[in-house]
């Protein structure tokens, strides 16, 4: 089964292709594809009919199934099940599917080149239906309830070019979401509840499954079946869908998707029926559908619309009865989705040739029809009798058996009974009234205002064989069932054995095209009377109808609700979203504040006995360089100020972790927050000097305030949750793991290299998105593009002085001083020299530079290779081998940084994902896991024995990604902003353009500590 369903989506998926080949006739292909699908169906009747029903899947003569594991931990598993409600869906979605692919290859034109993934979606669709009603799981159920709904979606907003498609494909995907979620919910209490989540062991322990929190859930999943199904108050959506293509509504609107809402409840009812909400919702809800749909379909001009409210009607009469519960019920509730499938599906595709050849689907201009297009009129003739409940058809016979249930349930059931039984026959007699009034719009002769006959509506070109074809089957099957509807009877009866009779006295009924003269025929007459006087009182009942006032209107609802939802965002908006990252930050913290507060304050929970404040002198003066460090960038009137205090608690923190033993953690937080030091000070040239800018005391005694209380509930938070520990932690199996498994001494790098080595591989790859978005702000060309050499720079130009008449003599003569102690003659390794501007160097940072940078990039390579038994790794080593980096750039600008690395910085971070990865894939290749390590065992002379272990090379990779990124940002905060600012100044000096903002007249070479 799970072979056949991925097949039938691999098929979709070269549709498109497939049309390209060879046009039109792709949905021949199809076509035939889905017939062949539905062979693979049938194969399964024998067993099916000889099976018990009611078994569960596995156990002995239950239908055949299929069950792989998916995911084992959370007990989901891919399991299937064909019985017969299975099989008699699979007939509506694979053989009408197969007429209706049919039909699409004369209906959509040659050059039509939107109809190759047309036809993936719709094909797609069909696979996603079949897996839906198989689904022996309810987390697959769900999984391909949403793939119907996103497929739908896309084949009712086909014209997407019509806004009228694309807003009727957005209100069906947010009604049929919202459903959705509501029957997730549902899906998954009731799964919890039942301790299991196969569908056909949780019907076969229903009768012990009782209680308030199984009527709720069973009501969450009726709702998701009712949005489906487009039941009252959510029937809007189903009439605004029309705007999809005409074999769209044929499929998805007859046959398909909104059934799948009538078989949950049907697949539901054997094991529910008696829940507390179950026959109200069912009953109450179906009943009002079926007279809202009927009554408006009286309405309607345009002869789809017709048909469209006309299935909202049957949809709440096949949920009624599906739902209803009893042996009579279920073998009629059957009967009728049969019914109902083939006499709707073969109405649509006239319609659509109807409009296809006339250009218009007006019943007003629409005449004479029935004279000129005789094989379409009566094809139309037999499926609007059979829609009606007329005889000699199958739609006489399901309903018979429908009428015969609803009698029967009303016997037993006083009161509540005969309201149903007498709406049912309303909503019939309107049924009726509305065959008719299609009939007549679409082909009778009509007669102008002026009273004389209407000119007959000229068809483009004869409806050929292949348009009529699929619903001339169609309607030849519903001549053929009601002669010999045993077929049908066999195939229903295993499921009618689910249910118990309604009462004992309670008889089976059977298909039958003659019963006899009974009451239920009575009623069947007065219906078609009542329907048949409706219609030919058209004219005064059109006039009642537009002087009833719309009391309720579901769409006008949901048009509200969307637009007070769009306020309510609009004034949220307006409100949180300020422009102030600040104010963003703000109220995270404040939100994340509450919570943690409210649930310290508002919960039950153990609070520790004692505190300890300190263990020893010096973690007080770190707390207090913390402290004052939080404090100092609250009340910071500079940003520089801020950034500087901010890090010096990021150094104190960094102190804690080192007193505290964890010399891995310390290093790391002292290198990360060197580098975010460096960041920000690049960052900031682009900005403001100042920060507050209006009422800047209540703002920042606001913020005081809102970090002492997130601090505390973030004490508050650990202390109770270390304290809450009831199970031993899974870091007391790291030591051993990290020695014996991954062979090294430092069990924190064996961990992320290792033991943990998933998410290092997640976190490495975040971190070059990272990288990539950062320089896509700031980049506008591509980042590789060749940049000047140095030899074609003109000596000393970058950060120069453009204009120096304009200067004092004071700076004058402090400039000439610099240039004379900073210009050199020779050629050196720091190309500062050449490139910057003698009175932006920094001697210091050369001199430092010179001697450090060599012997940083060394200790950076120390802590790479003796991280798996030492204190350092691949993280800690890139974050060092970076601030070499950044100490060359400070030193010497943005082209020493290019002298320094002279390839770009996306290609270190490639080749560093590509080396994890490559390490995780030759374990696999070898025989092992996936990131499994190996360890090579050495005894050197003089070296003495050394253990080097595989994953030195993802911990390589690891370094290569860290040092690709702080490449990536310096060339992006800081050789880029350069350019900018060095354009900007010499503008400014030529006269082009007056001083950008605060922080943008700062010349490019400038550099941390060292002053114009």
């Amino acid at each position: 089964m799970l072979l056949m369903l991925a097949v039938l989506f691999a098929v979709s998926l070269v549709a498109p292709w497939l049309f390209r080949r060879i046009g039109r006739s792709a949905f021949v292909v199809l076509a035939g594809v889905s017939a062949a699908a539905l062979v693979w169906v049938l194969v399964h009747l024998p067993q099916v009919l000889r099976a018990d029903q009611g078994a569960p899947s596995g156990s002995p003569n239950a239908p055949p199934s299929e069950i792989t594991e998916w995911i084992p931990e959370l007990g989901v598993e891919i399991a299937f099940r064909v019985d017969a409600l299975t099989l008699v869906m699979s007939l509506l979605i694979l053989g009408i599917g197969a007429l209706v692919l049919l039909y699409c290859a004369r209906y959509f034109r040659a050059s039509e080149t939107a109809a190759g993934p047309f036809a993936g979606q719709l094909f797609a669709f069909a696979a996603a239906m079949l897996g839906l009603v198989i689904s022996d799981d309810l987390v697959m159920l769900f999984i391909f309830w949403e793939l119907t709904t996103i497929l739908s979606f896309l084949l009712i907003g086909y014209s997407a070019h019509r806004i009228l498609a694309r807003r009727s494909a957005i209100q069906a995907l947010i009604v049929t979401t919202f459903g959705g979620l509501a029957m997730l919910v549902g899906l998954l209490w009731l799964g919890e509840l039942a301790g299991t989540y196969r569908l056909s062991e949780i019907l076969a322990q229903a009768d012990r499954l009782h209680g308030t929190a199984v009527d709720l859930a069973v009501l969450l999943i009726l709702i998701g079946a009712l949005s489906k199904s487009a039941l009252v108050p959510f029937h809007f959506w189903l009439p605004a869908a029309m705007a999809a293509p005409t074999p769209v509504s044929a499929y998805l609107h007859a046959a398909a998707m909104v059934k799948a809402g009538v078989y949950l409840v049907a697949r539901l009812a054997p094991g529910f029926h008696e829940t507390a909400f179950w026959l109200p919702t069912v009953l109450g809800v179906g009943l009002a559908t079926m007279l809202v749909g009927a009554w408006r379909a009286l309405r309607q001009t345009d002869i789809k619309l017709v048909l469209a409210y006309g299935t909202v009607s049957q949809l709440g009469f096949l949920v009624m009865i599906n739902g209803q519960g009893g042996e009579d019920a279920a073998l009629a509730g059957l009967a009728m989705l049969l019914a109902h499938g083939l006499f709707k599906a073969a109405l649509f595709m006239v319609v659509g040739i109807i409009d296809h050849e006339t250009g218009t689907r007006d019943l007003t201009r629409l005449s004479g029809l029935a004279r000129t297009q005789r094989p379409l009129f009566w094809i139309s003739v037999v499926s609007t009798a059979s829609m009606a409940g007329l005889p000699p058809l199958f739609g006489f016979v399901a309903k018979e058996v429908v009428f015969e249930s609803f009698y029967g349930y009303a016997e037993v059931s006083a009161g509540w009974g005969w309201v149903v039984m007498a709406g049912v026959v309303v909503a019939s007699a309107l049924t009726v009234a509305y065959s008719a009034r299609f009939l007549w719009g679409a082909f009778a002769t009509k007669r102008s205002p002026e009273g004389t006959t209407a000119p007959v509506t000229r068809f483009h070109a004869p409806a050929g064989p292949v348009f009529l074809a699929a619903p001339a089957v169609l309607s030849a099957a519903t001549v053929v069932l009601a002669l010999w509807p045993a077929p049908v009877q066999r195939l229903i009866d295993p499921f009618v054995t689910l249910f118990e009779p309604v009462s004992a006295e309670a008889h089976g009924t059977y298909l039958a095209l003659w019963h006899g003269l009974t009451p239920v025929l009575g009623l069947s007459v007065l219906a078609w009377a009542l329907g048949l006087g409706l219609f030919a009182a058209r004219r005064p009942v059109a006039r009642l109808q537009e002087g009833v006032p719309a009391v309720f209107d579901a769409e006008r609802g949901y048009r509200t609700s969307v637009k007070l939802v769009d306020v309510v965002a609009v004034w949220l908006t307006s409100v949180t979203q300020r422009g102030s990252l600040a104010w963003y930050l703000f109220i995270i913290l404040a939100v994340a504040t509450g919570v943690v507060w409210s649930v310290l304050l508002f919960t039950s929970h153990e609070v520790p006995e004692s505190w300890i404040v300190a263990e020893g002198p010096l973690q007080v003066v770190l707390g207090a360089v913390v402290i004052g460090g939080a404090i100092g960038a609250v009340w910071a009137p500079k940003r520089f100020m801020a950034v500087l205090m901010v890090s010096l608690c990021g150094y104190g923190i960094a102190g804690l972790f080192a007193l505290q033993g964890a010399p891995d953690l310390a290093l790391t937080v002292l290198l990360v927050e060197s580098i975010v030091l460096v960041v920000f000070v690049l960052a900031l040239r682009s900005l403001p000097a100042g920060i507050w800018t209006q009422n800047p005391a209540r703002f920042k005694a606001g913020r005081v305030v809102l970090g002492i209380g997130f601090g505390a509930a973030m004490m508050g938070a650990v202390a109770v949750g270390l304290d809450s520990r009831v199970a031993e932690p899974i870091s007391a199996e790291f030591p051993w793991m990290a020695y014996e498994v991954g062979h090294g001494a430092n069990i924190v790098n064996v961990t992320l290299v290792d033991i943990r080595v998933w998410d290092t591989f997640g976190e490495i790859t975040v971190l070059a998105a990272a990288a990539t978005g950062v320089a896509s702000l700031i980049f506008v060309k591509r980042r590789d593009v060749r940049r000047r050499s140095l030899h074609e720079v003109p000596t000393g130009s970058v950060g120069r002085v453009l204009n120096e008449d304009n200067l004092t003599p004071r700076q004058a003569r402090e400039i000439r001083v610099a240039r004379s102690f900073s210009t050199v003659a020779r050629e050196a390794w720091l190309v500062a020299g050449r490139t910057v501007a003698p009175e932006h160097r920094s001697i210091i940072f050369e001199v430092v530079t010179r001697l450090m940078f060599h012997a940083i990039i060394l200790l950076s390579v120390y802590l790479l290779v003796a991280g798996h038994n030492l204190p350092g790794g691949g993280f800690a080593g890139g974050l060092l081998a970076g601030l070499a980096l950044t100490l060359r750039y400070l030193a010497g600008g943005r082209y020493e940084l290019e002298a320094a690395v002279p390839f770009s910085a996306s290609a270190l971070m490639g080749w560093g994902l590509a080396l994890a990865c490559f390490t995780g894939l030759v374990s696999l290749l070898a025989g092992g896991h996936i990131f499994q390590s190996a360890v090579l065992d050495l005894d050197l002379p003089l070296l003495g024995e050394h253990h080097i272990a595989s994953a030195i090379m993802f911990d390589i990779g690891v370094y290569l990604v860290v040092v690709g990124l702080i490449l990536d940002i310096l060339r992006s905060l800081g050789s880029e902003i350069d350019v900018r600012s060095e354009m900007e100044n010499r503008a400014a000096e030529s006269g082009e353009t007056g001083q950008g903002p605060q922080g943008h007249g700062i010349h490019a070479e400038t550099t941390l500590g060292v002053a114009r």
